[in-house]
């Protein structure tokens, strides 16, 4: 079907203009962050100053140390859980997918205090594992999901085949569906590393006070209160300085993931 100039010229547009709109607040926070002290000259030393005095190296390193294990467990349980209820017959898997469902839907913020008094009683408040442990909690009913649809998505002639051949069941994830499965495990593991960069309600509540497992988003929190009022820009350079890595990781896997999430309707 072919397209009028009229209506290419005007989704172009369209497009342009959304763009605008989310680009905006982006560029003036980078723009505000390249300011000087007195507002006109330019320069990287807002980005120095907020990079010793918030101590962002040790925040960008628990950031990423807590993502990865959350993304690594998360995928490992997801598709293991995933080949078990979407290939084969397990008892009571309709109850086990309930109750996923209830994790799936529940809002995790009615989940704070029972997790903080849990945490609490275990003594692992203010210790990396408070982090971990209830992130790769609220994952896995995503990654379940997510990994049952596509494994239940594959031909059963392949499985038969597999079988056939004399392939145990962990033969077949390992040597057949988890090679097929690489988008769709790239895919969710992209997504759960978004989530868990960018978490912070968890970070306030269960590590307030241990500032060497204080995750980027909860140091820039507390950075920007106690500075922002001084130096706008160099909270501002601060922002931009947390927001990079996640920004970075979006345009390196936006093909991939795109193609995950579009792969299904294509199917």
């Amino acid at each position: 079907m072919k397209v009028s100039i009229r209506e290419s010229v005007g989704t172009h547009g369209l497009l342009v203009i959304a763009a605008l709109f989310a680009v905006y607040p982006l560029g003036s926070i980078v723009a505000s962050s390249l300011h000087g002290s007195s507002g006109s000259d330019l320069g990287w030393t807002n980005f120095s100053v907020a990079w010793t005095r918030g101590h962002f190296g040790s925040a960008l390193l628990a950031s990423a140390f807590v993502a990865v294990t959350v993304v690594i467990v998360t995928a490992v349980l997801s598709s293991l859980a995933g080949y078990a209820l979407g290939t084969l017959r397990v008892p009571g898997g309709k109850a086990i997918m309930a109750v996923l469902l209830i994790g799936l839907v529940l809002p995790y913020e009615v989940t704070v205090l029972p997790l903080y008094q849990m945490l609490s009683g275990w003594g692992l408040i203010d210790t990396y594992w408070a982090l971990i442990l209830p992130q790769i909690g609220l994952s896995v009913p995503l990654g379940v999901f997510w990994m049952r649809t596509f494994f239940r998505s594959i031909p059963e002639e392949i499985l038969e085949a597999a079988r056939l051949d004399g392939a145990s069941r962990m033969q077949i994830l390992r040597l057949v569906l988890l090679p097929i499965a690489g988008p769709a495990v790239a895919t969710l593991s992209t997504i759960l590393f978004l989530f868990t960069w960018n978490e912070f309600l968890l970070a306030l509540i269960l590590v307030p006070e241990n500032q060497a497992v204080q995750t980027a988003p909860l140091a820039l929190s507390f950075f920007s209160g106690t500075d922002r009022a001084a130096n706008p820009s160099v909270t501002a350079a601060a922002a931009v300085l947390v927001a990079l890595p996640i920004i970075v990781a979006y345009v390196v896997l936006q093909r991939r993931l795109i193609t995950g999430l579009t792969s299904g309707a294509v199917k």
